[in-house]
């Protein structure tokens, strides 16, 4: 056991009281190992004093016509399963002062049985109404159970409870709610004071922030709301602010501690490769372009993000800046998530560069070589201007000539590590990271806050907006007609669905099985052809060169095919079982069509009661808060894809839906996981953490200040791994 005052937070919570080895076992198994671990365990929620009613204002305000929640503390004076029948219905009857209310269970009612005993004090929260017979109910309500001390302190002093997440890892050592809130009490009243600050007094004084050990109480068992909010933005500001330190480090460790390589036009390469493309540049791409190039001028390393809507034009931006690298003696290479796009990169960029002295190499996973083959792919690769491939490039074995430009498209699929293999592959390389999914600014602010950004939300000239449509599986038949009629007039179609194979938990249709009932029945008349995940990479190969040449009129895919297939004439897109994929997958299939002058359909199919349920819904996507954004997500979703086609639009109501972690591949980014704040609520937080930071840096950039101490200490110790980060771009 430690006993400096130093360290006495690192003692081991088995030495708190009511705990011991047995309990501090199942701690661990959560996280919790330590005092200080378990200080900065926080609340989940809090019991709100202002909602808290008796029955009789209850009754009263149902009367007049009151249909939101509220909060009732009462006691469990009886409880009675009812049986109709098969079916089972649980009563609880509570009292408070001023009278008694029922909660009724219609579901798990053996479970809910157990939970409720006779004298126990609960806080029910929910809708309630008013039986036929007058009697206040709530049904399935929310509940937490709280002791008689705490009831009457709560009713006399205001006071506010707060409630923690309670594992069944806790639970299997009989630490419930009311144990773990005492536990907690013991150790924040004999702890707390031992924390240290983690933040400068200065930046404390100018953010109006509580000091760390205030903020630690009043986070547990706040004196009110506002030093309840007090706390909670305390550690919100914290937390952005320390992150926001590591985006301006990996900044600055890129940018100015690594020479890089001065690339000029040198020659007429890059005029006369513009001469030969068939399409004007829009005005979005020749600023991406301008930024790039004055990028490779420098003798600073480039570390720029790509960000367009799908079909904006990336790739021929990416290109001419291959050209670039080539134009001063140096090789490119591109690396892809998948072998489908891999290859479609391989195919647009030989086409666009036939006429050119440009050797282009392809490096992936699929390849099986013999060690005769292996070298000469080898000697192939280092003679080659630009390498594309997958995460074969990344491989021990894979070596460069004179790597000066590494692009990594859909980046956000690649680790940071496997980015990092990439990168040290060449010296010092310029890096143009590429998405097709749009990135809010709260996300590029925090993730890609590092980056320089360039952003093509400009779409070719001659594109017409895909149309998007909602339809019921009855609607199928006339669909394929569609098809067939719009088969005549050059277009062409692909047919989506989820999974390879028949799933029983899922019920989904399956790929081959669908293809073998279309082309025998709707599609005999058409070609029809296949491509899915479980295809080797010669097959895929192979029907993705007979759908381009016009020997398939119809494509029956999983979504293998979600990003980077490029066919003009592919101006058709049904999704089955839409309601099945995220949604920015969704707006990655949709933007496989709409890539010529022809009007284009995205057609979303899913069971006709969810269409219909979808299309009755009215959402305000824009405004919907958090919580029905949470009951309405599969509407969310589709409504999305039928009302928007702009990816910035998506992405958005996406953020809103998923959260940064999942969209972009936060976890994978050796970004810290968020906390305590939501950098979509907490914006203004994010700036002034976001400016702090970066000012900061400028101004010391190793942190040896006095007044900067605290920053490089707290960095060390709980930011080591995420400082190993920062020094990959």
């Amino acid at each position: 056991m430690v006993n400096t005052e130093s360290n006495i937070l690192l003692n081991s919570v088995k030495y708190l009281k009511s705990v011991g080895p047995k309990k501090a076992e199942s701690f661990g198994k959560i996280g919790i190992e330590t005092v200080k671990d378990l200080l900065f365990y926080f609340p989940t929620k809090y019991l709100d004093r202002t909602n808290i009613l008796t029955t009789t204002k209850v009754y009263g305000h149902l009367i007049n016509g009151y249909e939101g929640e509220v909060t009732i503390i009462g006691k469990v004076v009886d409880k009675e399963v009812i049986r109709y029948g098969r079916k089972e219905i649980l009563k609880v009857q509570v009292r408070d002062a001023s009278g008694f209310f029922e909660c009724v269970w219609f579901q798990g009612v053996r479970f809910f049985q157990n939970v409720f005993n006779e004298g126990e004090q609960y806080a029910i929260a929910g809708k309630p109404v008013l039986t036929k017979y007058g009697n206040l109910e709530f049904v399935h309500p929310d509940f937490d159970r709280i002791t008689e001390t705490e009831s009457q302190q709560f009713l006399n002093t205001g006071k506010i409870i707060p409630f923690y997440r309670v594992s069944k890892e806790l639970r299997s050592t009989k630490i419930g709610d009311l144990s773990l809130r005492k536990i907690i009490s013991n150790a924040v009243e004999k702890y707390s004071g031992f924390l240290t600050e983690t933040l400068p007094a200065d930046i404390i004084e100018e953010e109006n922030l509580l000091g760390i050990i205030d903020a630690i109480r009043n986070a547990h068992f706040p004196e009110n709301y506002d030093k309840l909010n007090l706390a909670l933005t305390r550690f919100k500001f914290e937390e952005l602010f320390y992150i926001e330190t590591l985006v301006a480090l990996r900044k600055r460790n890129y940018k100015e501690k690594i020479a890089g390589h001065s690339m000029k036009i040198k020659s007429k390469l890059i005029p006369d490769f513009l001469k030969t493309i068939p399409f004007e540049l829009t005005k979005a791409q020749l600023k991406a372009l301008s930024d790039i190039r004055k990028d490779m001028e420098s003798p600073k390393p480039m570390n720029r993000l790509l960000q367009g809507d799908v079909g904006s034009g990336k790739t021929i931006v990416a290109l001419i800046a291959m050209l670039i690298a080539k134009d001063n003696g140096f090789q490119s290479a591109i690396m892809a998530p998948t072998e489908v796009l891999a290859l479609q990169h391989f195919k647009t960029i030989s086409s666009f560069l036939k006429n050119f002295d440009i050797k282009i190499g392809l490096l992936i996973g699929g390849q099986k070589k013999s060690a005769k083959q292996k070298n000469l792919k080898i000697k192939e690769l280092s003679e080659s201007d630009i390498i594309i491939g997958t995460h074969a490039l990344f491989e021990g074995d894979v070596s460069f000539n004179r790597l000066g430009l590494a692009i990594i498209d859909e980046q956000h699929r690649f680790g940071v590590v496997q980015r990092s293999k990439l990168i040290k592959k060449g010296v010092s390389p310029d890096v143009i990271i590429m998405t097709a999914t749009p990135i809010p600014r709260t996300l590029s602010m925090t993730v890609y806050g590092d980056l320089d950004v360039s952003v093509i939300d400009e779409m070719p000239r001659d594109r017409k907006p895909v149309k998007t449509f909602l339809r019921g599986e009855s609607k199928l038949p006339q669909i394929f007609k569609f098809i067939i009629d719009k088969s005549k007039q050059g277009y062409k179609s692909f047919i989506i669905y989820p999974l390879v194979q028949e799933s029983e938990k899922l019920e989904l249709k399956a790929a081959v099985t669908n293809y073998e009932t279309l082309k025998n029945t709707f599609l005999k008349d058409v070609d029809v052809g296949m491509i899915h995940g479980q295809m080797s990479i010669q097959e895929k190969e192979e029907a993705m060169q007979r759908f381009s040449a016009d020997a398939l009129k119809v494509l029956v895919a999983t979504t293998v095919i979600e990003v980077g297939i490029d066919i003009p004439d592919a101006n058709i897109i049904i999704i089955n079982d839409a309601h099945r994929f995220g949604l920015s997958q969704l707006h990655q299939l949709r933007g496989r069509v709409g890539r010529s002058e022809k009007q284009a359909y995205c057609i979303l199919i899913t069971k006709d009661e969810f269409a219909e349920k979808i299309s009755s819904k009215n959402l305000q996507l824009e405004f919907l808060s958090p919580a029905l954004l949470e009951k309405n997500k599969t509407a969310a979703r589709i409504q999305s894809m039928v009302k928007y086609n702009s990816g910035f639009d998506i992405a958005e109501i996406d953020l809103k839906l998923r959260g940064p972690g999942d969209i972009f591949g936060i976890k994978q980014s050796g970004f810290p996981e968020l906390k305590y704040a939501d950098i979509i609520s907490d914006m203004d937080l994010l700036i002034k953490a976001k400016e702090k930071a970066f000012s900061i840096i400028a101004q010391d950039p190793r942190l040896i200040l006095p007044s900067h101490k605290i920053i490089r200490d707290n960095l060390l110790t709980s930011y080591k791994e995420n400082i190993n980060y920062s020094k990959i771009a």
